[in-house]
């Protein structure tokens, strides 16, 4: 069972977790917009606690292509009042959706407890951030730069033994700033650098990366390959999104799920644990009489 180590928490990963993505962003490729307050963003955060999420992935950039890096300052004053709000009302995990260094830095000074690093540490630096502040640190693997779209079939030669070249170099530099392996969740980098059927290749051979003993993180929900395989856009991918989910679960239990649909993630993990033996439904249990049928309108 692996443990995860974030800012004086040890967080046993026995069973599926679920990330639940808060967007502090004017243009998410998923929800366009649709928080564009910090009411707004307070609101989701209660709603997606409530339905079951157990971290929070906070972001004040997004990875949308082909459009300019927001300033340093604005990220960080769209994400801190989120933070400092969560920090004050609850007592959620929370994972910071930044590759610079001094985000992460003003990130975790308010109370944050993980870094999702999207660059593959594009900023090495970055890892003296973690290291200082025993921060968790979530390693993806990806060969191009953030808000680059990079999609070549020639990109590698063999993009499994890539993905794994490149946890071992960055596990390294990781390692010598400080940062110990217990705070490190890997990630293999859906849809980052990588065509539709590379990232299917990674994710067919996704037991690759369990050898590391860590904790992966599977931000599977409404991607490309998704898209690519059933022709539906992001806010159509649901069952798409259930199946990857569906498809890594039958190979770890240590898997954290990065999704936009948690209440319907969190029912389908319910359903998959009790048939799987995970967890059980007692023998006096009967269906609610008021869920019997559709409410008449």
């Amino acid at each position: 069972m692996p443990q995860l180590v974030a800012r004086g928490l040890t967080i046993d990963i026995d069973r599926p977790m679920i990330m639940a993505v808060i967007n502090a962003t004017p243009d998410s490729f998923s929800d366009a917009g649709k928080y564009a307050t910090v009411e707004a963003r307070m609101e989701r955060t209660r709603e997606v606690l409530a339905q079951g999420a157990d971290i929070l992935d906070i972001g004040g950039q997004s990875a949308i292509t082909g459009v300019p890096e927001i300033s340093e300052d604005e990220e960080i004053e769209r994400i801190t009042p989120v933070i400092e709000w969560v920090a004050t009302n609850t007592d959620a995990i929370m994972s910071i959706d930044t590759y610079r260094p001094a985000v992460a830095a003003a990130a975790l000074d308010a109370g944050a407890h993980i870094i999702n690093d999207i660059s593959g540490l594009l900023y090495p630096e970055l890892a003296d951030v973690v290291a200082s502040r025993g921060a968790g640190y979530i390693l993806m693997h990806n060969r191009g730069r953030p808000k680059v779209r990079l999609t070549d079939a020639n990109l590698y030669e063999d993009v499994v033994a890539d993905v794994l070249s490149f946890m071992d170099d960055k596990l390294a530099v990781l390692s010598a700033a400080g940062v110990s392996r217990q705070q490190v969740i890997v990630d293999p980098g859906p849809d980052f650098a990588k065509t539709p059927a590379q990232t299917v290749d990674v994710l067919r051979h996704v037991s690759k990366l369990l050898e590391y003993r860590r904790p992966v993180l599977f931000p599977v929900s409404r991607k490309d390959f998704i898209g690519a395989i059933t022709g539906r856009p992001p806010r159509e991918r649901l069952s798409g999104t259930l199946a990857a989910i569906a498809h890594t679960l039958t190979l770890t239990r240590a898997g954290i799920y990065r999704v936009h649909d948690i209440e319907e993630v969190r029912n389908f993990l319910d359903v998959w644990d009790v048939l799987q033996g995970h967890a059980e439904l007692g023998s006096d249990v009967l269906l609610d009489r008021s869920l019997w049928r559709a409410p008449t309108t």
